[in-house]
């Protein structure tokens, strides 16, 4: 019998080393035919000629472990742009197989750090993708510059160990970093054009997050299609006259009622600091009722919530956040996260929306 149960054991060693040894080899080659095809796969080459938002970030300084900081990109054509770069927004746009060497600008609402505290790295991911010779546009209102010239000077450093590493033929030294490119405060009832070109128009407008200041919000025109993204805001009638009519509004929403959980808590555990800011960003945000309202009031073909706050970890939360809001909106609403794709094909009303994480 001793030598039966020896030799079943000795089978069942024998049996569990086989299959690590070949669960590994298997991971490999899938490993293998993940990254070729990803290495050929283009994604943007392969999307219908239109507009397409890509949500590489639909939360906000709050920990989500499915919202990262504020990060919207916008494919017009073959032409990738962002809007804002919050903290884990490049890595997202990357799982989702946009090509980063391929980011032509970043388009900045405003200068709280969640809207560009992950702007480094998607510079430097930018510059080493594609050996840029020219540093990364980023456009925004007065102040952008002091932003530039400050990341410039964290990552000078970084980008000098990149170039000797890995020679100026992959990293050469006049890409990298960022290039300040700033335009008017637009004033209320007017838009300022900030981009023109290859039948793409991009659009900014003021919108109130006092005390925060500037602060803007842009449209997207492109093959008769059209998205507005809000930016940080109150509830604005400059995001309701700029987006009248758009295929696509983007916008910004904190729930008081679920916010007003979090001060009441903190308040309770004696928690001071978390008390006040709980309690004064529920006055420089919009709800997402109000947002609704908006998109009533401009006839928007489709709601896109982003920026939430607070996080939706819980179920059932998301239908907290949204209460209230078919009633003042009856177009269809989509509560985002990392990786909504909405794509607005040319030539067509059509509005899809997908995810792609």
């Amino acid at each position: 019998m001793w030598r039966l149960k020896w030799f079943l054991m000795v089978v069942i060693a024998v049996s569990i080393a086989v299959a690590v040894v070949y669960r590994a080899d298997l991971a490999v080659w899938t490993m293998s035919r993940a990254v070729a095809n990803n290495m050929t796969t283009d994604v943007i080459g392969g999307l219908p000629d239109g507009l397409h938002l890509a949500v590489c970030g639909a939360g906000s300084p709050m920990p989500d472990a499915a919202r990262s900081g504020p990060c919207l990109a916008v494919i017009a054509g073959s032409r990738l742009f962002v809007v804002d770069a919050g903290s884990n927004g490049a890595r997202n746009l990357m799982r989702m197989g946009m090509p980063m060497g391929r980011v032509e600008a970043v388009f900045l609402t405003h200068f709280h750090s969640d809207h560009f505290d992950g702007l480094g790295e998607m510079a430097m991911l930018r510059w080493t993708a594609a050996a840029h010779q020219q540093p990364l546009p980023i456009h925004g209102p007065p102040g952008v510059e002091q932003l530039v010239a400050g990341l410039n000077q964290a990552y000078q450093l970084d980008a000098g160990y990149r170039t000797a590493h890995h020679g100026p033929e992959v990293a050469p030294p006049s890409g990298a970093g960022g290039r300040a490119v700033t335009f008017p405060v637009p004033q209320p009832g007017a838009s300022e054009q900030v981009w023109s070109d290859g039948g793409i128009t991009i659009a900014a407008f003021s919108v109130d997050h006092g005390p925060v200041g500037p602060s803007v919000g842009y449209r997207f025109d492109y093959a008769g299609r059209s998205l507005v993204i809000s930016g940080d805001t109150r509830k604005s009638t400059e995001v309701a006259r700029v987006s009248r009519g758009v295929d696509l509004l983007a916008h910004e929403a904190l729930s008081p009622r679920l916010v007003g959980i979090m001060n009441r808590s903190a308040a309770a555990a004696g928690l001071t600091s978390l008390a006040a800011i709980t309690h004064d960003i529920v006055d420089y945000h919009a709800t997402p009722v109000e947002a609704a309202e908006t998109a009533a009031e401009a006839d928007v073909g489709h709601l896109l919530l982003y920026h939430l706050v607070p996080p939706l970890p819980i179920p059932g939360l998301a239908s907290a956040f949204l209460e209230g809001v078919r009633d003042a909106y009856s177009g269809p609403v989509t509560l985002s996260r990392d990786g909504t794709f909405v794509s607005l094909p040319a030539g067509s009303n059509a509005i899809k929306v997908s995810n792609r994480l």
